[in-house]
C-alpha cells in the first residue's frame, strides 16, 4: 500500500522560505511520477512541481526560478525548496504520485483526478 506523509509547512514572511519533505513509502514502481500540488482557498488544486523517474522536472511557471524540487531515491523522499516566497504561495501544499509520466499529468487541471496517491496536506503561509 503506498503512503505518503508531508511536513515542513509554516508560516513565513514575504520573500523567506521553507522546504517541504515527503516520505512514499511502499512503491515498487519503476517508472513513476511524484510531486507537489497546492490549493489555495476558493481555488481549484495546481500543479507546482513534479519529478518523474527519468529525472525530468516539471515546474508551474509562477514558481519557476523559485522553488525547486529534489528525490532522494535511497530514503524514498521527495522535497520541495521553496525560496522568495510570496503571498500568493499561500495554501495547503499536498504531495502526490502514481505510476505515469510526469508530463500530461502535472498540467492537469484537475490533478486529484488523475494522481491516484495523495498525503493529508501541510499548510503554507506567507504574510506580508
Amino acid at each position: 500500500q503506498v503512503q505518503l506523509v508531508e511536513s515542513g509547512g509554516g508560516s513565513v514572511q514575504v520573500g523567506g522560505s521553507l522546504r517541504l519533505s515527503c516520505i512514499v513509502r511502499g512503491y515498487t514502481w519503476n517508472r513513476y511520477c511524484m510531486g507537489w500540488f497546492r490549493q489555495a482557498p476558493g481555488k481549484g488544486r495546481e500543479g507546482v512541481a513534479a519529478i518523474g523517474s527519468d529525472g525530468a522536472r516539471n515546474y508551474a511557471d509562477s514558481v519557476k526560478g523559485r522553488f525547486t524540487i529534489s528525490q532522494d531515491i535511497a530514503k524514498n523522499t521527495v522535497d520541495l525548496q521553496m525560496n522568495s516566497l510570496k503571498p500568493e504561495d499561500t495554501a495547503i501544499y499536498y504531495c502526490a504520485a502514481d505510476q505515469f509520466d510526469c508530463f500530461a499529468a502535472f498540467a492537469s487541471a484537475r490533478p486529484e483526478n488523475i494522481f491516484g496517491y495523495w498525503g493529508q496536506g501541510t499548510q503554507v503561509t506567507v504574510s506580508a
